[in-house]
């Protein structure tokens, strides 16, 4: 669901039409509607996030429960939280209806001072500014935690991924259009990096740079600069293609591994175009 402000005109416009528009108190002075997160919408939503056994799901502004019952369904466990209690009754019921009580709960609690830790996956329908004021807290969860949001963004974090659709049953916007948002909170890898390939120059050295999950590397090997082709942060994958001369011959190097703590720990696959040969990979973070 939604959490912003009408314009009074558009609200009793969208009112004598018929919309499915019910009206809450916010967190902000005066009254604020809430507009439903269409169906199709909200597939997408948890499509984007591969939401499956094993997550748990925190929807912010859950209104009637339909992402954390659609959550349920895929046999996650979910938490709505909203500040009106006739809609946290009314998705408390529509989960028994469904089948999923178990797994779905919903309470009334402003966003704000929702627990977010033990989430795997957060959803919301929010304002903007109220995303910014909530990316601190999102940059604090666990790497790897799925963030997804419609028509909104998180301040001036990049999305992952970003999916634009039509949207004709969507009561409220411009064109009917929708757009899905999703971030995967990065592990930090910022810093100096180690590194031994005893069969492949010996001792490599990385310099991190690191905003979000964009990262800006320097690579050294066997006496010389190394030509950094791309790099990817996805939570705690990282993925790293540098080329170069190493032992007097060019090659081509393709790392991935895994980021926890001050290691990274995967293999590297190194090629002439003729010859590929993969090692083992673990890092080491400089003091």
């Amino acid at each position: 669901m939604r959490r912003f402000l009408i314009p009074t005109f558009l609200f009793l416009a969208l009112l004598a039409q018929g919309g499915a528009i019910a009206q809450t108190w916010g967190w902000d002075d005066g009254t604020v509607p809430y507009v439903q997160t269409p169906t199709e919408i909200v597939e997408r939503m948890l499509r984007m996030a591969e939401i499956g056994p094993g997550d748990t799901l925190i929807d912010l502004g859950s209104g009637d429960g339909r992402i954390v019952i659609g959550a349920a369904k895929r046999g996650a466990r979910g938490l709505g939280v909203d500040l009106d209690p006739s809609l946290v009754k009314l998705a408390t019921q529509n989960a028994q209806a469904a089948g999923v009580a178990d797994r779905a709960r919903f309470e009334v609690r402003n966003i704000f001072e929702t627990d977010l830790s033990p989430a795997t996956v957060v959803t919301m329908y929010l304002l903007p500014d109220f995303n910014a004021k909530l990316l601190p807290r999102f940059l604090a969860l666990k790497p790897g935690t799925r963030i997804v949001s419609h028509d909104g963004g998180i301040g001036d974090w990049p999305a992952d991924e970003t999916l634009t659709m039509r949207t004709p049953e969507k009561p409220v916007g411009i064109g009917g259009n929708s757009k899905v948002e999703l971030w995967i909170v990065p592990a930090d890898v910022r810093g100096t990096w180690t590194t031994s390939l005893p069969q492949h120059g010996g001792s490599w050295r990385f310099q991190i740079s690191q905003r979000y999950q964009m990262l800006e590397l320097e690579a050294r090997a066997d006496g010389r600069d190394l030509l950094v082709r791309n790099t990817r942060l996805r939570g705690e994958e990282v993925k790293l293609i540098i080329t170069g001369i190493v032992r007097n011959r060019a090659w081509h190097h393709y790392f991935i591994g895994r980021a926890v703590g001050d290691a990274i720990e995967g293999e590297v696959t190194v090629s002439d175009g003729n010859n590929k040969v993969v090692y083992p990979w673990l890092a080491k973070r400089a003091p």
